[in-house]
């Protein structure tokens, strides 16, 4: 994710490629070693108030949801992840053909590899690869960096939507995760501008995207002033990208980021805290990532205004440990969690859920009720 001139050397020494980046990011992500130290989501800090007389059955509960013109059985993504190395293809098709044979969205890790080398495109080509039979109605999300999209521009990026038949794109926010990256970039002007450009003549829908640091209520203000509609929090609490590169930074010796890393590793706004502010301010799609970790989880994020959740690492230990089985397992205990929720709430759809009765409580009512800033 750093930028081309970035890229060959840091202080006399190589700098890992792309493509070593992607795997180091696989291989980090596939334990909890990445994950946040001290900082939480905060979802603890949401209390379900029980309902004793649902007066529902359990198979009249509908969580399916519409979203981006396709219809999900569930609102679960299996969240961005990886793409551009053979590893990352393999997780890619595996976990795309999951999404699409169970009615979940997919999410694409940065297709920014694929700038620098068409030939790791079909990595990314999961409506074509996965060997699903429900491929072509998969609700896929494209993927790109904001400083690599103000560099490519509205044609660049619309030809990226289309070389993987994208529904949306996504265009992630990252600066704490590029200030501790050896080699990562620095100058993240031009982000509002891009947004107010895209929304008007990209084609597709656009969702402004954190990864891992959150998105505050006076940045998501700005985001719709500029016209963006839907966004995704990735909030803090889950997987802690800046600690992906501060262990990086140790790997290649760069010690300044490594230390700098080491200070900001738990850096960020808590997912729950997060979804809680976008949804005050108010946008068409609010997709809740960061340390989603069960379908108790996912309930939560929409009770606090949520439309949809997305997981990413938990669905990729899965995978690793379990192998297709094991992710697939795993996600039927999610929707299993989520449907007792809707049950034990008198939630017969997701609308229900939304308005269920809760109460916010500690640290999280503490950031719901600061002062609003412009």
């Amino acid at each position: 994710m750093g930028s081309p001139a970035k890229d060959n050397k840091l202080k006399g020494q190589p700098v890992s490629t792309i493509g070593d980046r992607k795997a180091d990011h696989i291989a980090l992500c596939s334990t909890d070693a990445v994950a946040f130290k001290s900082k939480s989501t905060l979802f603890e800090a949401v209390r379900i108030v029980h309902n004793a007389l649902p007066e529902l059955s359990a198979d009249e509960v509908d969580p399916s949801i519409s979203l981006f013109g396709r219809r999900l059985r569930a609102p679960i993504f299996i969240a961005a992840m990886t793409g551009g190395t053979e590893h990352a293809s393999r997780i890619n098709r595996e976990l795309s053909a999951i999404a699409a044979d169970r009615g979940y969205g997919f999410g694409l890790g940065s297709q920014r590899p694929i700038l620098r080398d068409a030939a790791v495109a079909p990595t990314f080509d999961v409506r074509k690869t996965n060997g699903s039979l429900n491929a072509k109605n998969l609700l896929l999300l494209g993927n790109l960096g904001m400083v690599q999209a103000v560099e490519l521009g509205v044609d660049g990026l619309r030809a990226l939507v289309d070389r993987v038949e994208a529904d949306a794109l996504c265009i992630h926010l990252n600066p704490a995760m590029e200030l501790v990256q050896p080699g990562g970039d620095r100058d993240f002007r031009g982000g509002l501008a891009l947004f107010e450009t895209l929304v008007a003549s990209l084609g597709v829908p656009v969702i402004a995207k954190e990864t891992g640091c959150g998105l505050s209520r006076s940045v998501a203000k700005r985001l719709k002033n500029v016209g963006v509609s839907h966004v995704d929090v990735s909030g803090a609490g889950g997987t802690s990208w800046v600690g992906v590169e501060t262990k990086r930074a140790e790997e290649v010796g760069d010690q300044p980021s490594a230390a700098l890393g080491a200070l900001l590793w738990d850096w960020g706004v808590p997912t729950a805290a997060s979804v809680m502010d976008v949804a005050s301010v108010g946008f068409e799609t609010i997709i809740a990532t960061g340390g989603v970790m069960n379908g108790v989880d996912v309930a939560k994020a929409l009770l606090l205004g949520a439309t949809a959740a997305g997981l990413a690492r938990p669905v990729l230990m899965a995978l690793q440990q379990g192998g297709r089985a094991g992710a697939e397992a795993f996600l039927d205990q999610v929707e299993a969690e989520l449907r007792a929720v809707m049950l034990l709430t008198g939630s017969r759809d997701l609308a229900a859920l939304r308005g269920a009765e809760k109460i916010v409580v500690g640290e999280l009512a503490a950031w719901h009720s600061r002062p609003h800033h412009a």
